[in-house]
């Protein structure tokens, strides 16, 4: 299935999430509750096994999430020894930026960067220093889990386009040459995935996948989400 093909729906729209981080943060004031883990423990387990096993702490990476809700990610990246200096999270909806940076505060994790911002429409340069003190614009690792199937569920513009039809294009942009892009989505197939995130254009080459659970149905197997790597060749 296409971007193209997905029907609008309320979980592509801003409104929708503002909604549902609202009502969090409140759970959070009120009980502590961290809310939701989109796609579960078990997929934000494999992504971080899969960063440990491909981009290790050791190679101290720049490393930005995007989309990242409550943040569960980037503390399990956290807890795995990855420098919190290092890590950054973006999401257009602020409260989903103000949950996380509440939870950070209880898992040491106040020096991860998390910002508002529209990932589609503004460029995460601010959110990091090199090793100069500079900006970073430019990241060793990108993550996803379920941000690109949100987008891709937002209303489609005159020519019917959706707005997920920008979102490699930015990703290709923003990563450094040799650095990995790690998504999860339950919108779409691994040869789906592969079809919008190798295109000659963007010039990123499928690198790996991780492996979840198969379920058979109608004498068909396979997974209720998939996740795929994919690399930005190093320049010559």
């Amino acid at each position: 299935m296409s971007t193209a093909e997905l029907p609008p729906s309320k979980l592509g729209t801003k409104e929708h999430w503002d909604e549902v981080y609202e009502r969090e943060l409140v759970n959070f004031d009120e009980i502590g509750d961290e809310g939701e883990v989109w796609f579960g423990e078990d997929s934000v387990e494999k992504m971080v096994d899969w960063c440990i096993d491909n981009v290790p702490p050791s190679s101290n990476p720049s490393v930005l999430e995007i989309g990242c809700g409550n943040g569960t990610l980037l503390f399990g990246l956290l807890e795995a020894g990855y420098d919190a200096s290092r890590l950054a999270g973006i999401d257009y909806s602020a409260g989903a930026v103000k949950l996380a940076q509440g939870i950070a505060a209880t898992k040491d994790g106040e020096a991860i960067t998390l910002s508002e911002c529209d990932f589609l429409n503004d460029t995460p340069s601010h959110l990091a220093s090199d090793a100069d003190g500079g900006a970073l614009e430019y990241w060793n690792l990108l993550l996803d889990k379920g941000t690109y199937d949100a987008i891709a569920l937002g209303d489609k513009d005159a020519d019917g386009k959706s707005p997920a039809a920008g979102y490699p294009a930015r990703v290709a942009r923003i990563l450094r040459p040799g650095g990995l892009f790690l998504i999860t989505s339950c919108n779409f197939t691994a040869e789906e995935l592969k079809a919008s995130f190798t295109t000659p254009e963007l010039g990123l080459v499928y690198h790996s996948q991780v492996r979840h659970p198969t379920i058979t149905f109608g004498g068909q197997s396979g997974s209720v989400v998939t996740t795929l790597a994919f690399r930005k060749p190093q320049t010559p």
